[in-house]
């Protein structure tokens, strides 16, 4: 995502003509974007993405149940 917010705001500041973006080559501008689509080509192929949305679902599962818990008035406390 960094990638492709580095990539806006390069392009933008291309075409205003701002800075010394606008000497760049058109090659250095849209390389963000570039590195953007291979990111999520990798995080795809890896299994990445998959990994951080099922973390994601266990976090709320798992705070759905403490306060589930905690409604009922039994204590959330970790084993030792």
């Amino acid at each position: 995502m960094y990638f492709l917010g580095l990539g806006i705001i390069a392009l933008l500041m291309k075409y205003q003509e701002i800075g010394p973006v606008a000497a760049w080559s058109w090659w250095v501008v849209l390389s963000p974007f570039a590195l953007a689509v291979a990111w999520w080509t990798w995080a795809d192929w890896s299994g990445y993405t998959k990994r951080k949305a099922v973390e994601k679902e266990n976090a709320k599962k798992k705070a759905r149940i403490d306060k589930s818990k905690e409604s009922l008035g039994i204590k959330t406390t970790k084993r030792r």
